[in-house]
């Protein structure tokens, strides 16, 4: 997107986030309808996804979740551009955290412990790291990726730092995270994403496939020994989301690595089968292909 586009857009993009949930939706309604059956945006990724995952499933199943999927993928791009203006309280309202969590977390606080939370693309997880900063006492980090575009990077930026949260670029994750030793926080990782190398990577079945984990979670916990959190994300109802956290493990560094990458791994996958239609099945998850063994 070019510079001038993207001024030209920003005006509608915040006409898109200040519009009342209703009316929200029912444009997504809309998208839907585009992006399902016109423009079929990565259907051929989708269901390849869904039906290697789910291989007992009829074919009419597995229809039925794709066409799920695109709705709340629609949903979710709108309620995204939402955090833009909504204010505190309807955030708190829209995605909330189960109450032994909460006291979970504020044991940790109280403890003065910083802990690493791993998370997957499930949910609203964009929601979910604004009410962490909104009602959690320890400082959010959020590992990413910067986007090539830089208009649209800065935009992202701002929504998900507007209440607080502050961003790590992958690249820096490392230093970054051992420079603060001293004070209370959390990374957080989306531990769902592709490596950048099928060697490097910490290999198991997930879904029904071979599948590529990276360690980069898993190795900084056993470097700092700070508890990992595994958070999930269910989506109540249209719009409002339920945030629960489990203890992994309170000293990563009791066990290796790859067992700690394999306690999150199976949360999450237990997360998706128990509701597959808000997972992100238009990643291509599983591009990399598991190494022959020599």
């Amino acid at each position: 997107m070019s510079k001038v586009l993207f001024y030209i857009t920003l005006p509608f993009i915040y006409l898109l986030s200040i519009l009342p949930f209703p009316i929200l939706y029912l444009l997504s309604d809309g998208m839907y309808g585009v992006l399902y059956y016109l423009v079929g945006y990565r259907k051929e990724v989708v269901l390849r996804n869904l039906r290697n995952s789910f291989p007992d499933k009829t074919e009419a199943e597995i229809q039925a979740i794709c066409k799920n999927f695109y709705k709340y993928l629609c949903d979710l791009f709108l309620e995204v551009f939402k955090t833009l203006t909504i204010s505190k309280s309807a955030m708190v309202k829209h995605c909330w955290f189960d109450p032994a969590t909460r006291e979970m977390i504020d044991k940790l606080g109280a403890e003065n412990r910083s802990f690493i939370m791993v998370l997957g693309h499930l949910g609203n997880w964009e929601w979910a790291g604004n009410t962490f900063s909104l009602q959690l006492p320890h400082q959010l980090y959020v590992i990413y990726h910067p986007l090539t575009n830089k208009n649209v990077d800065k935009l992202m930026y701002d929504m998900r730092t507007r209440f607080g949260t502050k961003l790590i670029a992958m690249k820096d994750t490392f230093r970054e995270v051992l420079s603060k030793r001293n004070e209370l926080f959390s990374p957080a990782f989306i531990a769902d994403q592709t490596p950048a190398s099928a060697e490097k990577a910490y290999w198991t079945r997930f879904l029904n496939q071979d599948t590529a984990v990276f360690r980069g979670p898993a190795a900084i916990a056993r470097k700092t020994g700070y508890p990992v959190v595994y958070a999930s994300i269910k989506r109540r109802r249209r719009g409002y989301y339920e945030m629960f956290g489990e203890l992994v493990v309170d000293d990563p560094k009791s066990v290796s690595e790859d067992e700690l990458l394999d306690m999150y791994t199976k949360k999450l996958e237990r997360d998706i089968i128990a509701q597959p239609e808000v997972w992100l099945w238009s990643h291509r998850r599983w591009k990399l292909k598991k190494p022959q063994a020599v």
